[in-house]
């Protein structure tokens, strides 16, 4: 019978996952290490489940908003129980306001430090300009510092 017959799960590579989620084969390995991720294997080929690239979905947004790998995991075991998405929902809503407490906390911390730095620049360029005008050239800062994202994307581009 037609309803009998089901379309194949599609399946996805390492390097399928590592291209569209710009991570490395490491990072994959890692969260299999940890039991995040479980992947099937064909001999030494891993091959991965529309489940799996769901989760690692997850692990990145876990990462990217702050939570350490065991809040990750907290979440994703939730999928295990019976009611789960209105649980995971609970929990998740619990763990995201605590960080954007933290990240309010932070971005606190990071404005007075800003704020210090520019008084402090301020303060030496006023300096500089009397003392030795000749090396405020050299202090000038024409590419701006970037790192990597956690999860690869938006990554800044030095110009």
């Amino acid at each position: 019978m037609a309803s009998e017959l089901r379309r194949p799960e599609r399946t996805f590579t390492i390097r399928q996952l590592c291209v569209e989620f710009k991570v490395t084969p490491r990072a994959l390995r890692f969260y299999e290490d940890k039991g995040l991720l479980t992947p099937a294997r064909d001999g030494l080929n891993r091959i991965y489940s529309h489940r799996d690239r769901a989760r690692l979905t997850l692990i990145l947004r876990g990462k990217r908003v702050g939570l350490s790998l065991s809040e990750i995991r907290e979440l994703l075991d939730l999928y295990q129980v019976k009611d789960a998405h209105v649980t995971q929902c609970a929990k998740s809503l619990r763990k995201f306001r605590e960080r954007i407490i933290a990240f309010e906390s932070q971005r606190e911390d990071i404005d007075m430090a800003l704020g210090e730095l520019r008084d402090a620049c301020d303060k030496f360029e006023s300096y500089l300009k009397c003392a030795a005008p000749e090396l405020l050239e050299e202090t000038k800062v024409t590419k701006p510092v970037a790192r990597p994202r956690v999860d690869g994307l938006h990554a800044m581009t030095a110009k």
